[in-house]
């Protein structure tokens, strides 16, 4: 980088800043289904207007734009089809985002981004800067805004959820629980893929009912126990194995403490803790995890975490760090055992928050 030229150096800055117009085009078009009319054949722009009530010369600079960045494709003079990068987009394709789309574009979040100045110069959050109160609470009074949410997690839970059941090896383990396990998406995989193995999800009272669907249609509801119920207060007993899946990170290390805490009183002196999270790695290297770590910073305070962070937050609940399991996923599988001797209380009062579906 160091020998870069001015003028190529200044050229890919603003390459850069462009992605934020690339960003909401794709909100844009998520929002309007535009994936959904384009899959089965391409379709004119004029049509398309027609069908989503929108100004045809608009939505054609919006999708041309896209078609440069290689989302969609004009396939003739003013008709657009799909290309690889656009069926993501689709509500019904296996590894959508249209959801994850339409909530990172949705007003509540740019207002934050647009205070994330807040959050650098005083490491809180530029959510409750912007808009007098935390996430979740806004997402509770806000029930369009929470379904996209919801939707959104579910469909990231179910990409995270294989790519760290295929490294997973519970093949001596009997009793799991799933701490903060929200709808029950990875319990159901996992239960599917050991037969003798049964379950626990502990979660908010409003994800019971979302987990009990899951489970069914899985085929696997008589092989686990529903508990609702707040992870900072306690935790299931008797399990064998824990699993936190993208729950640490929502927190500060104090919460996480209490957290794990609450598992070491209630597992069995022989179990296992698993952390489903993002691992920052270290140095200059490029990875999802140091951008998402700006995304918790700004709305709600929570912050991702290198191997070494893990490892001590982990070491101070009396866990012993034993293995980092890598996954196709840009999450990682951390899995600790139980050290000898006392086990740490955390007395400071939490607000819980949410779930890690």
């Amino acid at each position: 980088m160091a020998g870069i030229d001015h003028e190529v150096r200044s050229t890919r800055l603003a390459r850069m800043m462009d992605g934020v117009l690339v960003a909401q085009l794709i909100h844009v078009v998520a929002e309007l289904g535009i994936a959904d009319l384009l899959r089965d054949q391409p379709m004119p722009v004029a049509q398309l207007a027609r069908r989503t009530g929108t100004d045809p010369d608009a939505l054609y600079r919006a999708l041309r734009a896209l078609a440069g960045e290689g989302v969609f494709t004009e396939s003739g003079p003013r008709t657009f089809g799909l290309t690889p990068l656009a069926e993501p987009l689709r509500t019904d394709a296996p590894d959508s985002v249209r959801n994850i789309a339409r909530m990172r574009g949705g007003r509540e979040h740019w207002l934050a981004w647009a205070e994330l100045q807040h959050s650098i110069r005083t490491g809180s959050s530029a959510f409750r800067h912007a808009h007098g109160t935390d996430l979740w609470t806004y997402l509770a009074s806000h029930p369009d805004q929470a379904a996209v949410f919801d939707r959104a997690m579910g469909d990231d839970a179910q990409h995270i959820h294989a790519a760290a059941a295929s490294v997973l090896d519970l093949s001596d383990v009997s009793r799991l629980v799933d701490v903060g396990g929200g709808h029950g998406y990875l319990v159901a995989r996992l239960l599917r893929r050991y037969p003798e193995l049964s379950a626990v999800v502990l979660d908010q009272p409003h994800t019971m009912q979302g987990a009990e669907r899951v489970l069914a249609e899985a085929g696997v509801r008589d092989r686990c126990e529903l508990v609702a119920g707040d992870f900072l207060d306690s935790v299931p007993t008797g399990g064998d194995a824990y699993v936190l899946s993208r729950i640490l990170h929502d927190w500060d290390d104090q919460a996480c403490l209490r957290v794990l805490g609450n598992i070491r009183h209630a597992m069995a002196a022989a179990g296992q803790v698993i952390v489903v999270d993002s691992v920052v790695p270290e140095g200059d290297t490029q990875h999802s995890a140091k951008l998402v770590d700006i995304i918790m910073l700004a709305l709600n305070e929570g912050r991702e975490r290198s191997e070494a962070e893990l490892a001590t937050l982990l070491e101070a609940a009396r866990l012993r760090h034993t293995a980092t399991l890598d996954t196709s996923s840009h999450i990682s599988v951390i899995i600790s055992d139980v050290q000898p001797g006392n086990i740490p209380t955390c007395t400071r009062e939490v607000e819980h928050t949410g779930s890690g579906q």
